[in-house]
């Protein structure tokens, strides 16, 4: 089910209210069966693998918590074997079958192995790694095993982070399924308000970003330099726009039924440097790859050369955790490169920095390495957005050409093309989010405190949203971006 559908708001409506008349032991009950339909709604067959995984880590974390020396290392291993196995299979078996075919007939021999006519599971990435960081956390003793099965099929099919994450920790959530929680006007309000952001986010913003930055790469061989740098923009911010939506709405869902979900940005795209965006993008999947491989790997307490190559792992497995393609897998390495490059260059750029006089204008310097960290992300927003290798790369040299006419030697098409939306309201809607992600860099303090002392500064705002919502959404049912990972 789509958060952007009439069905959702039904929904989650009818399940919320469900939520405050039953009385509290049975709603874990109402939670799994909604979550189990929520999730049904896109493909039912699907449930089988999460009701496959769902046993398997439930026994397997009893065992962990009970036993003692290897048995205990045995059965995580088991844990996180029968999760990878369902990846390997749904999401990298074609992938892996495809290279290993390109080999072969490189080679003058055929590839006997067959190839799967499977769709991935939607959501799959997210909700394996939330399972898999529960048998983690009960391994290193920092998580109980959960006793009550219901509620740790619940902890892993929590309708409103299922699909897209936040990907939540067992210590954060878990307990809160355990809680009696009353109905508070307060709390309520602010759930509706971040849901009513993300709705903004989506459906105003991405999904009209989405009607350029699709007609830019779908026709990327006919588009000139200037058409690519608008739609590799539109890009940029849709897919900002869309995975931030989500996650706003989920959060906001959530809250109202008084749970409370990890942020999952802050920002990004005010970072002043490259390891800065990565604190601020996809918090939930950055933690967990920092706390479940980096450190494991040595993290930053080894030298210099085996700590690029930690860098390198953990940044290539990130790609390839997005989709199994290289295009993904060139987007986390180019990502790793910049980190490491950013790391050694440091002494230069601050002693370059100290010789010229930037280091005494902090703001300017400030938005200097902002601008810099923005137009390196975008440009690896290609490889992630490209369908293939040659596509990316053509488009890259597009930019960098600087060629504002086509490649045939006619004049460019235009980006914005047929379904094209009114240009003024959508640049307004940008303006009001650059407003909004300063805000909450620079002023949200105080800013806050000055819209909730108001009551019609508020409903104006509110009112705005809504209505801007209403008349300059898209309404093409566009799936959000990290539903397919």
């Amino acid at each position: 089910m789509l958060f952007n559908s009439v069905q959702f708001l039904f929904f989650f409506a009818g399940v919320t209210s469900l939520y405050f008349i039953l009385p509290h032991r049975f709603r874990w009950i109402l939670l799994l069966l909604s979550s189990c339909y929520f999730y049904m709604f896109f493909k039912p067959v699907y449930i089988l693998i999460m009701a496959f995984t769902i046993v398997i880590d439930y026994f397997a974390g009893l065992q962990i918590e009970k036993a003692t020396g290897k048995t205990r290392r045995n059965y995580l291993i088991i844990s996180i074997a029968a999760n990878v196995l369902v990846l390997a299979i749904f999401k990298y078996y074609n992938f892996l079958n495809d290279n290993f075919t390109w080999l072969l007939n490189n080679g003058g021999y055929h590839n006997p192995i067959p190839y799967l006519s499977i769709l991935l599971p939607i959501g799959l990435s997210f909700h394996t790694f939330q399972a898999m960081s529960y048998t983690i956390e009960v391994y290193r003793g920092k998580q109980k095993a959960e006793k009550h099965f219901g509620i740790y099929a619940l902890y892993v099919m929590f309708y409103p982070q299922l699909v897209a994450g936040p990907i939540e920790r067992p210590q954060n959530i878990l307990h809160q399924f355990k809680v009696e929680h009353y109905f508070n006007y307060e709390r309520a309000t602010r759930g509706l308000r971040f849901m009513l952001w993300g709705f903004f986010l989506k459906i105003v913003i991405a999904d009209n970003m989405a009607l350029v930055a699709n007609n830019v790469f779908d026709k990327y061989e006919h588009m000139g330099g200037l058409a690519t740098l608008i739609g590799t923009m539109a890009f940029t911010i849709q897919i900002f726009c869309d995975f931030a939506g989500y996650s706003s709405i989920a959060i906001g869902a959530a809250l109202v039924m008084g749970f409370t979900l990890m942020a999952n940005f802050r920002q990004p795209y005010l970072a002043a440097s490259v390891s800065d965006f990565w604190s601020r993008w996809h918090i939930s999947l950055s933690t967990w790859f920092k706390d479940y491989l980096y450190i494991p790997l040595g993290g930053n307490r080894v030298e210099v050369p085996r700590w690029c190559l930690n860098i390198l792992i953990v940044f290539a497995i990130s790609g390839l955790w997005h989709g199994a393609s290289w295009t993904f897998l060139i987007w986390g390495v180019l990502h790793g490169l910049l980190l490491i490059i950013e790391r050694i260059s440091k002494p230069l750029r601050n002693m370059l920095a100290s010789a010229i006089g930037l280091n005494k204008l902090p703001i300017f310097t400030r938005i200097i390495k902002t601008l810099i960290v923005l137009v390196l992300v975008s440009i690896a927003w290609i490889f992630f957005r490209a369908e293939t290798l040659h596509q990316a790369i053509f488009m890259i040299r597009n930019l960098f050409e600087g060629n504002y006419i086509a490649n045939d030697g006619r004049n460019a098409i235009s980006p914005w093309g047929a379904d094209t939306f009114s240009k003024f309201p959508i640049l307004a809607a940008l303006f009001i989010l650059a407003l909004e992600q300063f805000y909450r860099e620079f002023g949200w303090k105080t800013g806050s405190v000055a819209v909730r002392r108001n009551l019609y500064l508020r409903w104006s705002i509110y009112l705005f949203l809504l209505f801007t919502i209403f008349l300059f959404g898209a309404y093409q049912g566009v799936r959000f971006i990290y539903f397919q990972f």
